[in-house]
């Protein structure tokens, strides 16, 4: 029988390379949803080739050839059996937590999901019986790792460094938004590429492996490796360290998601060569020139809303720095004094947690005049 999915952010980096895998393997799936934001022209196009029941759009009106239907609604459909939920941001979470109440496993490329509510989507997750399996490509090959969660000592997350591994810290702060996209060795979206310059990325991902896998936070370790090649590792309580390796494309781990537990031949799958592979670099990150990974680890550690206050202000800047109006280390500078002006709720509700991250993102857009 063919599984049935639906993918929330259908025109986005992840979504369009989900559904290249898709086709590859046309006779595994049946399209139920898709939805995108403002890119319904590509939208239209996808609902011509795919021929799902029911699509989305900021602007339904322009939407062709699909059943027009609310992300609640399609994340309520039990018709799912399993849900890639790959649009970026905060939008993520309510979608997140219908498809649970549901009963409909989870295929996650939304970082801000258990960046905002790790502490409330986890158990949930558990409660109804759902299994959320991590897209990015770090998570999913600590996931493909794992085989006993309790016999696990340390998680190791790799990052590439992105385009300022090897500039100076003055270099980073006059970079321009074309030197802070050009990532060398993935090919993602504006805003996690950007994060990506600053290791943010690698801090959200922290975090998400905190609340995925259950881990301490001193049992989570960072290393730089430029090559992309090693994904992550884990090492056990006897020593022994089991990593996974593949070559720097999304298609992969965006295939391990929506298949698991199955495994089939895809669109990126070719014999790996060691031998073609001519060095393999780690590093420990410059913490001086990558505060951002610094301030993720102690929001993480402080829990509550402080993770939440980092990720709306982290987003904010972000997007003010892809339209000009503030450098990239203003990004940070921006985090830093949320994180020192917030007052961390412990406990939040989902409806707190809206409530504080909007109020970040107002106080963050006050702030951006003063820079």
């Amino acid at each position: 029988m063919k599984r049935k999915i639906s993918i929330l952010g259908s025109t986005g980096s992840i979504g369009r390379q989900a559904l290249e895998v898709i086709e590859k393997l046309n006779d595994k799936f049946e399209i139920i949803a898709l939805t995108g934001g403002s890119n319904t022209e590509l939208l239209n196009e996808q609902i011509k080739k795919f021929s799902p029941k029911y699509a989305y759009a900021a602007n339904y009106k322009d939407i062709t050839g699909a059943e027009y239907a609310t992300l609640e609604e399609i994340c309520s459909n039990k018709e799912n059996d399993i849900i890639l939920v790959a649009v970026s941001g905060r939008i993520g979470l309510k979608p997140t937590i219908t498809a649970i109440k549901n009963g409909i496993n989870i295929a996650l490329a939304n970082k801000e999901t258990l960046v905002m509510a790790g502490d409330i989507v986890m158990p949930m997750a558990k409660e109804y019986g759902v299994k959320i399996i991590p897209v990015d490509s770090e998570h999913c090959a600590i996931h493909q790792c794992i085989k006993d969660i309790a016999q696990v000592d340390k998680l190791i997350i790799t990052a590439s460094g992105g385009p300022f591994l090897h500039k100076t810290i003055d270099e980073m702060k006059n970079a321009t938004v074309d030197q802070a996209l050009a990532h060398p060795r993935w090919n993602m979206g504006k805003k996690i590429t950007v994060d990506s310059a600053t290791l943010m990325n690698k801090g959200l991902e922290v975090i998400e492996a905190h609340h995925l896998f259950n881990m301490p936070y001193d049992k989570i370790e960072v290393v730089v490796h430029p090559q992309s090649i090693v994904h992550s590792a884990i090492e056990y309580v006897d020593g022994s360290v089991i990593a996974q390796l593949g070559l720097p494309s999304m298609h992969i781990p965006i295939q391990y998601a929506i298949t698991y537990p199955d495994r089939f031949e895809g669109i990126k799958s070719k014999s790996f060569s060691f031998s073609q592979i001519a060095r393999l670099d780690f590093e420990e990150p410059d913490w001086d020139k990558f505060k951002a990974l610094k301030l993720a680890y102690d929001a993480g550690k402080t829990e509550g809303s402080a993770t939440v206050c980092l990720n709306a202000a982290n987003e904010e800047a972000v997007f003010a720095f892809l339209k000009g109006k503030i450098k990239l280390f203003d990004i940070i500078n921006t985090v830093e004094a949320m994180m020192e002006k917030h007052d961390v709720v412990k406990n939040p509700s989902i409806e707190e947690i809206f409530c504080i991250d909007e109020e970040i993102r107002a106080k963050s857009r006050e702030l951006f005049l003063k820079f």
